[in-house]
């Protein structure tokens, strides 16, 4: 019987990859890889410290004893100490040198620095991998007309191709930028408690070169080339808001293409993937409800929110440390890459699995575009000698009525009946039927889609080709 609470985003939505990244056993095995790279690089630099020392450490990466530190925290309330006094009891040798120098943020930062590279990679992947199925979308309904909406209204027809291109161009603009974290992020480095590096300092006999040498090789050890070049005891966290930021970006794209989708399924223009066995309601049978793409706007909301808590944290660290961050971290950061993660999952999931309906569209586009096509016919028949002001007040007293029947009555749209039994037109059933051909009224839709996936989209997918292929499994 589960008694206790669980996170609905590592139980229903996250990837396993991305709860891996975030897992105790991901985040405390690199601290002890962290405290490894530490006595490696002190040791390479001069300091007393043994091979065997270092063996004894690695020997033990992975076998963490949580039993142990539980007790040990339960005493000392301090996490950090905690394991330090656990990964001791394994290594009796090493238990001098474990953490020489270094104050609690060297594990601590550096981790969440690691885990925030890896989580972002993870997310970088499925972007795109997004990119590429909106872009296959895009490609195959690149000609089908459909019409546009401002306001909800119907507007000038557009093609379903052409509206996916819009999806697109938001995904590339969260790719840029995410892209961008991702090659400016630094670790914290070893700096010590107010990040003087005065413990250090100490450590080498005041060679402030040695000092400046070992973050460079622990950074190097750690996979990364770059230090922060100043720091408090922590890093400014001010990293960790411009990487949420990137993923609330991802998250309100998310919410555009779920919204569209909604509305689309009302219109009974596009179906997400619905499993033979799936229930759209408990009390309506009939009912094929978009849970998913509600799910990606319900999530998309609880990203957008929660990139105010690494802003207000930034903006809430007095001078060189203080500890009203760290509870706040812990649930903020990794949760906002469990729902982005899901986000993406789902995005993927509905644009590859959905189904298209371009005879309901064709419907919606009878309905309407006798109102748009007003003008062209009034065109074509001045060219054929028509009075142009006579044209358009029957146009306009036709519309009116017309309008009118559909609201009040429930009744079709028959404006083009009026018209073509109205002499004051002099306009045949051929011509007519040539000018409200769709495709002379999506503009350069087919042209400006093609162009655009030409131009930006599949460079970009020639640039990550080596990200592209995964498997997308959506359990509930």
């Amino acid at each position: 019987m589960r008694n206790c609470y669980e996170n609905p985003l590592c139980v229903r939505y996250a990837s396993e990859e991305m709860k891996t990244v975030f897992s105790d056993d991901f985040k405390f095995s690199t601290w002890r890889k962290l405290w490894i790279a530490l006595a490696e690089s002190e040791k390479e630099l001069g300091l007393p410290i043994t091979d065997e020392q270092i063996d004894e450490m690695k020997e033990h990466i992975y076998d963490i004893n949580y039993d142990a530190v539980k007790e040990y925290e339960k005493e000392l309330r301090h996490d950090v100490m905690s394991h330090i006094y656990a990964f001791s009891d394994l290594c009796p040798k090493a238990k001098p040198i474990i953490h020489l120098g270094a104050t609690s943020c060297y594990v601590g930062d550096n981790t969440d620095v690691i885990q925030m590279s890896v989580a972002m990679k993870l997310i970088q992947k499925k972007l795109v991998n997004c990119i590429a199925s909106v872009g296959k979308f895009a490609e195959e309904y690149k000609s089908l007309p459909t019409l546009a909406y401002t306001h909800f209204q119907a507007a000038q027809p557009t093609t379903m191709g052409k509206r996916a291109t819009l999806w697109l161009q938001d995904l590339l603009i969260d790719l840029e930028q995410l892209s961008f974290q991702l090659q400016n992020l630094k670790l914290l480095g070893c700096k010590g408690t107010t990040g003087t590096g005065a413990s250090f300092l100490e450590l080498f006999e005041g060679d402030t070169e040695k000092v400046k040498a070992l973050e460079k090789k622990i950074a190097e050890k750690m996979n990364f080339s770059k230090v922060m070049p100043v720091s408090g005891q922590t890093y400014t966290r001010k990293v960790d808001y411009n990487i949420i930021s990137v993923l609330s970006g991802i998250a309100q794209s998310g919410a555009k293409f779920s919204n569209d989708i909604r509305l689309l399924s009302h219109l009974k223009e596009f179906d997400e993937p619905f499993a033979d066995k799936q229930i759209g309601s408990s009390a309506m049978a009939y009912k094929r409800n978009p849970m998913r793409s509600e799910r990606i706007a319900s999530l998309s909301r609880y990203i957008m929110i929660d990139s105010l808590n690494p802003a207000i944290t930034a903006s809430a660290q007095w001078f060189e440390r203080t500890l009203d961050d760290s509870a706040n971290r812990r649930i903020s950061i990794p949760e906002a890459f469990l729902a982005a993660d899901a986000i993406l999952s789902l995005y993927i999931n509905i644009i590859e699995g959905g189904s298209v309906y371009p005879k309901v569209m064709e419907k919606h586009l009878k309905e309407e575009l006798p109102f748009m096509a007003t003008e062209n016919i009034m065109m074509h028949c001045v060219k054929k000698g028509g009075d142009r002001q006579a044209l358009h007040e029957a146009i306009r007293q036709h519309s009116v009525a017309c309008a009118k029947n559909i609201k009040l009555n429930g009744g079709e749209n028959n404006l083009i009946e009026q018209i073509l039994s109205d002499k004051t037109f002099n306009i045949t059933k051929d011509e007519m039927e040539s000018l409200l051909d769709y495709k002379k009224f999506t503009g350069m839709a087919k042209e400006q889609t093609e162009e655009f996936l030409s131009e930006y989209v599949n460079p970009v997918l020639d640039k990550y080709r080596d990200l592209l292929g995964i498997n997308i499994e959506i359990n509930v």
